[in-house]
Formats: structure tokens, C-alpha cells, sequence
């Protein structure tokens, strides 16, 4: 991974955290009860630590091997290759690992 992807991921993670402290002090903090309501915010997008945490208690259950394959098939040898926008699927795929 070059540099600039690193700062580029970087920046989507720092971006993805500042918008949860946001929204924790509009929860907290926010308007009075007689505002309208705002739609729901987006769904918080996965960081590389995670999906890591995930994957890594998957590998600890027995699953080194499925998890090696999973990564093949969102197209890297290691974690930090899959692009962030897979981890969503990446994680679905891993969670489902020994339920059949």
C-alpha cells in the first residue's frame, strides 16, 4: 500500500470518528423536544482495527484458514490490502464462519 493510501484510510477514519463525537453531542447536547426530528444518520463505516478485532477472534475460534480465503476473495493476501469498502460484506462473510 503506498503512503498516500495510508493517509488517504487514515483520513477516513479520523473523518468517520469526528462524525460519532458529532453525533454523540447532538444526542447529548442537541435541541429542545419541540424540533423536528432529522432522519437517521448513515450507517458508522467499519475501520481496518474493527474488522481486525473481528477477524482475529475468528482465527482464535479455528478459522485461520477460511479467513485467509476470505481475504482472496475481496482480492488481498492481508487485511490492510481489502479496500475499506468491503468491510462491511468482509465482516458479514467472516460472521457466518462455523454456523452451518
Amino acid at each position: 500500500m503506498s503512503e498516500m493510501e495510508a493517509t488517504i484510510r487514515e483520513l477516513r477514519d479520523i473523518a468517520s470518528s469526528i462524525n460519532g463525537i458529532a453525533n454523540w453531542l447532538t444526542e447529548a447536547f442537541g435541541g429542545s423536544s419541540d424540533t423536528p426530528e432529522e432522519a437517521p444518520a448513515p450507517e458508522k463505516a467499519l475501520t481496518l482495527e474493527e474488522v481486525r478485532a473481528i477477524l482475529a477472534e475468528k482465527s482464535r475460534d479455528g478459522f485461520t484458514a477460511q479467513i485467509r480465503d476470505l481475504l482472496l476473495k475481496y482480492g488481498a493476501k492481508k487485511l490492510s490490502e481489502v479496500d475499506p469498502a468491503s468491510y462491511k460484506a468482509l465482516v458479514a462473510d467472516a460472521e457466518v464462519l462455523g454456523d452451518g
